[in-house]
């Protein structure tokens, strides 16, 4: 994950000073004598090469979303934010899957349980909770998590709060039963019981803790959503700049908005 998103930083480092740098000769070449000037020849020869370098940004930047898709949103990336806090102890990690075996044991549940994934994210009852997962246990497992991180990250960028809200609540449910199995080491489909015991007596320390990190879970969920949307019209207006491109890659709309007021 940190090597990700280093590349992830770096590209983007990069690729901001290559736009800057177009923009800078586009400015140029407004400015300047298209058919004479000296200058503008050299800003003409100038801007060929940054063309070029486009298509190894844009190359560079379709092999860092080739990666991504190998590793979909899960409950690991999103509900921990990279700090040392433990709600509940944990033994040493055991040996993890790749980034790949993870994504495709994360699509083939999705094909087989997400509907029934969905159901547990829309139920109110503690007690209909449990019976649900006695009766499925299959979805005692992390990617039944990550199906209503996905959901939640939806259902805010629907701005559809109040579902989100409720969807995230199970999405903390599942994720406390799935850290007292790894504290407990072991199976955590054996833990169900146990958790839900424990929320009904509504501890205080207990309670505390479960909403804290359900508030932050929130939170991160909602600035998720908003990177998400920012991005997707960031790559629409950038399609639809590169639709209008005219010779010598000029932007008419830029070039018109450049004009002087008469």
């Amino acid at each position: 994950m940190e090597q990700s998103k280093k590349e992830k930083e770096e590209f983007e480092k990069g690729y901001k000073e290559h736009q800057q740098k177009m923009n800078e000769i586009k400015q140029k070449l407004k400015a300047a004598d298209l058919n004479n000037d000296q200058e503008a020849q050299i800003a003409k020869t100038k801007l060929s090469e940054l063309e070029e370098q486009e298509r190894k940004w844009k190359e560079k930047e379709a092999e860092l979303k080739k990666k991504d898709q190998l590793t979909p949103l899960n409950i690991d990336t999103i509900c921990h934010d990279g700090k040392s806090k433990t709600v509940i102890n944990k033994p040493a990690p055991k040996k993890e899957l790749t980034e790949e075996e993870k994504s495709k044991k994360h699509a083939e549940f999705v094909e087989k349980h997400k509907a029934e994934a969905k159901k547990f994210g829309m139920l109110r009852r503690y007690e209909d909770s449990q019976q649900f997962l006695l009766d499925h246990p299959e979805l005692v497992c992390e990617e039944t998590a990550n199906v209503l991180v996905i959901w939640c990250i939806d259902l805010a960028m629907e701005e559809k709060n109040d579902l989100m809200n409720h969807v995230a609540h199970q999405t903390i449910v599942m994720n406390f039963i799935m850290e007292l199995a790894k504290q407990m080491d072991v199976d955590p489909r054996s833990c169900v019981r146990p958790f839900f015991s424990r929320i009904k007596l509504g501890e205080k320390q207990y309670m505390e803790a479960f909403n804290s990190e359900l508030d932050a879970f929130k939170e991160r969920i909602t600035k998720r959503a908003k990177e998400k949307l920012q991005k997707a019209m960031e790559e629409y207006e950038e399609e639809e700049r590169q639709k209008r491109l005219g010779p010598g890659g000029l932007d008419p709309v830029e070039v018109f908005e450049s004009l002087p007021e008469v």
